[in-house]
């Protein structure tokens, strides 16, 4: 793990250089899909929109699954009074820096992407139409932006830990990212290693991606793209937690897997709905994905 990179007096957190790759790698994506789609809009205003939303969402969710917490924090940040605005700022950052929900981040980023799409008015589509097919467009680029972000949850220690394991690719964790682990898992060894679950997520991502950018190729109902994505990432998702070591809460489910399936039923039912729907017109230009 590298939380941070240091070069002299410059302290770089490698979750938020991760987070600025996926957003880049986002908007290659998106940009070639409108390109091939001959939609006349804005990708990286797109993209920067819906990163700024997905990680205010993201943080959100997370805080507030445990308001305790959350006033905990709240009192640690603001811990040396107001007379010191620079030291509550960056109290501020520091706390900022970790604690995101993939779900809130979700839901924020399909609300940005969705406002988005009525105002760039896609395949001259207006209203929800336009809404839903902005999604559609975004589905592969989210899918991958989405795999490179979880990168840097594991190169930054943020909570994303894989059970203890002896696996051959298994990581270590430094020794404060070691504490909630041996929360749950108390026998676990000093020097223990853990499954590198981003890794996992990471490469199903790309492979969610490449299969959502080849659907993408013929003309599909409205929203049916995006009731594809609800359920792979969803299902993704669902599975990877069985290797996570997060607290299981719901029937034997974490947080995270009740969302997931949400996802999957959501999904579903947005393929169903749409299959009959509006057939956009066929992509005008080919480009290589």
């Amino acid at each position: 793990m590298f939380p941070y990179i240091d070069i002299g007096p410059v302290h770089l957190g490698t979750f938020g250089l991760l987070l600025w790759l996926a957003a880049v790698v986002a908007t290659v994506v998106l940009y070639k899909n409108f390109v091939r789609n001959g939609v006349d809009a804005d990708a990286l205003s797109v993209v920067a929109l819906v990163v700024i939303a997905g990680v205010l969402g993201a943080k959100a969710w997370h805080e507030l699954q445990n308001t305790a917490d959350l006033y905990a924090a709240y009192r640690q940040i603001i811990a040396p009074g107001w007379h010191r605005p620079f030291a509550v700022v960056m109290g501020f950052l520091h706390w900022f820096q970790a604690g995101f929900a993939w779900f809130g981040g979700m839901l924020a980023g399909i609300a940005m992407l969705m406002w988005q799409g009525r105002e760039a008015k896609p395949d001259g589509l207006t209203g929800w139409k336009a809404a839903v097919r902005m999604l559609d467009l975004a589905a592969p680029a989210a899918a991958i932006g989405y795999g490179v972000g979880r990168i840097g949850c594991l190169t930054s220690g943020d909570g994303d830990y894989g059970k203890v394991t002896t696996l051959p690719w298994g990581v270590h964790l430094r020794a404060d990212a070691l504490v909630p682990v041996r929360a749950l898992v108390p026998d676990a060894p000093l020097d223990a290693m853990v499954q590198p679950t981003p890794v996992y997520e990471f490469l199903f991502a790309l492979v969610l991606g490449w299969f959502l950018w080849r659907l993408g190729r013929k003309a599909r109902p409205i929203g049916w793209l995006t009731g594809v994505y609800l359920v792979l990432s969803g299902l993704g998702r669902f599975l990877v937690e069985f290797v996570r070591l997060n607290p299981r809460l719901y029937w034997g489910m974490s947080n995270a897997q009740v969302a997931a399936l949400g996802s999957v039923v959501v999904g579903l039912i947005v393929m169903v709905v749409t299959r009959r729907g509006t057939v956009v017109a066929s992509p005008v230009v080919e480009v290589s994905s």
